[in-house]
Parts: C-alpha cells; sequence; structure tokens
C-alpha cells in the first residue's frame, strides 16, 4: 500500500498529468531519432528545441547555454571532470556538504594530480567566509557550491562566493537542482556575478526522471564525458530522450508560473510543521539560515531514523532519513557532520520535504502519527532496558 502522504519531495516529485501528457506522443507515435532527417526525426528536434528554450526560460538564460543529460549526477560530472580535463592540475574546492556527484568527481581528479578541498561550513550550515576565502588563496581553479542543501534546504550566497571566486581566476559552479521551482534561479545574474555553469533537473519539479541540464556559459571549455554523434554541442553524445527532454521543458514551464504561490503555501506549511515539531522536543536543524520553502531536518534524540522512517511508512508517511542518492550508506549525513552534529543525532535525523499535493492535514496527521510512532518507540526500549 502506497503512503496516505508523500512528504519526500526533495528525493523525487510525482509527474504532473500535464507534463505526461506533452511526453505521451513521444513515447507512442512520435518515434523520430532528433537526428534523423525525415518528418519524424525533425519534429522530434523541434521538440528538443522547444524544450532547450523553455528551461532557458526557466533560469534566464539563452537555449544555447543549456546541454541537456540524463540527469543532475551526470551534469555535475561533466563540469568537474569536463573542466578539469582541460585545465592544468591545481586544487578543486567544494563545500563540506556537496551532493557525492559533487564531491566524488572531486576525489576523482586527485588521480589526476589535482589537490582538492573542502570548504567548512558553520553550525546553520552556511559556508564559512574564511573557509572559503583560503580555499580561494590555494589557489582553487575549479570551486563548486551548492545554491540549496538537499538535506537541510539551506541556501547559499551564491553570487558573493562566486564573484569571489572570479576574482580569483577560477571556474565557478554550483549545483541548483534542489532550488528549481522552490527559489528563483536566474543564471543571467548569477552568470554575470561570477557563475560559470549551474545544474538543474526534471524530476525534482514534477517532471520525468532522466533528464537535467548543465547550463554552461560558452566561455568555459569542456571535455566532453561521452564522445560519438556529437550531440548537445559535442558535449554530450547520444540519442536524446526526447520524450524526458519534452517532459522537462513542460515542467520547467509549469514551475516558473506557479514559483511565487507555491513558495508563500508552502512556507505556510513548514512552518506550521515546524510550530508542532517544536512542542514534540526535537532538534531542527538550520532553522535560523536562510532554507527552501519546503524543507524541514530535524532530529528526534534517541530514536534511530532509518527506523523512524520504517515506522513512519507503516503509518502511511513516506519521508527520509536524508538523501535519497546516500541512502544505502548506514552512516550518518555527511551534511549534520559538517555541521558539527554529533555522530548520534546525526543518526536520528529525518527529513520532510513537502510538495505540491501536501495539505494543513497532513501536517497534521504526520505530527500526531511521529508522536504516536516516537512514544512507541521510547517504550519498547525502555522494557528492553
Amino acid at each position: 500500500m502506497f503512503a496516505l502522504a508523500y512528504l519526500d519531495h526533495n528525493a523525487t516529485t510525482p509527474l504532473d498529468a500535464r507534463v505526461l501528457e506533452a511526453m505521451l506522443p513521444f513515447l507512442k507515435e512520435r518515434c523520430g531519432n532528433a537526428s534523423s532527417r525525415h518528418e519524424y526525426g525533425r519534429a522530434a528536434r523541434a521538440a528538443i528545441d522547444t524544450a532547450r528554450e523553455q528551461v532557458a526560460a526557466a533560469v534566464g538564460a539563452h537555449p544555447t547555454e543549456v546541454v541537456f543529460t540524463s540527469g543532475g549526477s551526470e551534469a555535475n560530472n561533466l563540469f568537474i571532470k569536463g573542466a578539469a580535463a582541460c585545465l592544468k592540475p591545481s586544487t578543486v574546492a567544494v563545500s563540506a556538504i556537496e551532493h557525492p556527484c559533487v564531491r566524488e568527481p572531486a576525489t576523482d581528479l586527485k588521480r589526476m594530480g589535482w589537490s582538492m578541498v573542502e570548504i567548512g561550513v558553520d553550525a546553520e550550515g552556511r559556508v564559512v567566509a574564511a573557509d572559503f576565502a583560503a580555499a580561494l588563496a590555494m589557489p582553487a581553479k575549479l570551486v563548486s557550491v551548492m545554491l540549496a542543501n538537499n538535506e537541510t534546504g539551506v541556501l547559499q550566497d551564491i553570487p558573493d562566493l562566486a564573484g569571489q571566486a572570479r576574482g580569483a581566476k577560477a571556474w565557478f559552479h554550483t549545483d541548483a537542482v534542489q532550488a528549481l521551482g522552490k527559489v528563483k534561479v536566474d543564471f543571467r545574474t548569477l552568470n554575470a556575478a561570477g557563475v560559470n555553469a549551474l545544474t538543474v533537473s526534471a524530476h525534482k519539479i514534477y517532471g520525468p526522471q532522466g533528464a537535467a541540464a548543465l547550463v554552461l556559459d560558452k566561455r568555459v571549455e569542456l571535455k566532453p564525458l561521452i564522445s560519438g554523434g556529437g550531440q548537445e554541442r559535442n558535449l554530450r553524445s547520444g540519442t536524446e530522450n526526447v520524450a524526458a527532454i519534452v517532459g522537462f521543458g513542460a515542467a520547467c514551464e509549469l514551475a516558473t508560473a506557479r514559483l511565487e504561490t507555491d513558495a508563500v503555501r508552502l512556507t505556510g506549511l513548514r512552518n506550521k510543521l515546524e510550530q508542532g515539531l517544536a512542542k514534540l522536543e526535537t532538534v531542527i536543524f538550520s532553522r535560523n539560515a536562510s532554507r527552501l520553502p519546503n524543507t524541514v531536518f530535524f532530529a528526534v534524540a534517541g530514536i534511530d531514523g532509518e527506523t523512524l522512517v520504517a515506522q513512519l511508512d507503516r503509518a502511511g508517511f513516506a519521508v527520509a532519513s536524508g538523501s535519497a542518492c546516500s541512502s544505502v550508506s548506514p552512516e550518518p549525513s555527511h551534511t549534520l557532520l559538517a555541521m558539527g552534529v554529533s555522530a548520534d543525532v546525526a543518526k536520528s535525523a529525518l527529513r520532510v520535504s513537502l510538495g505540491r499535493a501536501n495539505t494543513e492535514e497532513d501536517v497534521v496527521r504526520f505530527l500526531q502519527a511521529l508522536d504516536e510512532t516516537v512514544r512507541k518507540l521510547k517504550g519498547l526500549a525502555a522494557v528492553a532496558a
């Protein structure tokens, strides 16, 4: 039985019915390869061109700056590894709270003679200015700091950080996957400040899984990860996933239209949730930082987060104990550890990420279920002791 309330939108979002409607023709009768010269191929190419314009409009970019990929992980790897391949080995600097698809390729550069620096964050999850300045002093040639954290929802001051990177003559990338559709993302403004590339993804904005984009300043030279037919300006060869790309474009158009109203409504739900959590003696992480309107990351002391996720799932609520992409690991959240949270408390962490379909009733019922589940688990622990 599926959960009565889906509260894990930072992991992935449900496919919007209007997005599916836009995709269906390209999953059925419109079967052309966009590289083909016949009518079917031309129709597929036109659909990709339209989607590219829609994605570009959603992030304030020019369509020629949008490079489609299979996902956010590929886009992040394309920038970090692709840029590094065109530079002399130096220092790559990433924040200590980056997603694994940024940290791991940065680590991989060590085998190519690069040094890697992790930029520290404070107790709220914000980049420490002194650490950032120290990283640039090395000097760093590549820098990546995410716009919004996938676990805490904390927003970084990307224009300021990118401006400093530009002053140090470093390429600056930001993973904006969690930000798109929740806060305004404007590549033109960010690019003027010093951002050379940003990553966005369809399945975080009610689009399909399997489509994302690297929005890239064309002055940045990249070596492609995948060579072949020369698609995507020779930066990402391979037959395009037309249906998913079309869905990405449609989702971007909807996200742009709904941005302000969604943000206001989700902020209200988030505040109501946090008020209830405060009464249950939870620890809410990054509460004093600027955050996404839909994200709450908290812990119930003494209760294992994975156990709580499983119990709440049985009660009808889909939540997460951390990033879905790292859920195979029993280790506590690297984001919380970087923030100075103890390993014991970090193992108790639970993330609720709200979405369009969630209601006040969902929040009230979740708080009731959480209270009952925690009482039950603590009771079992007491008996076992």
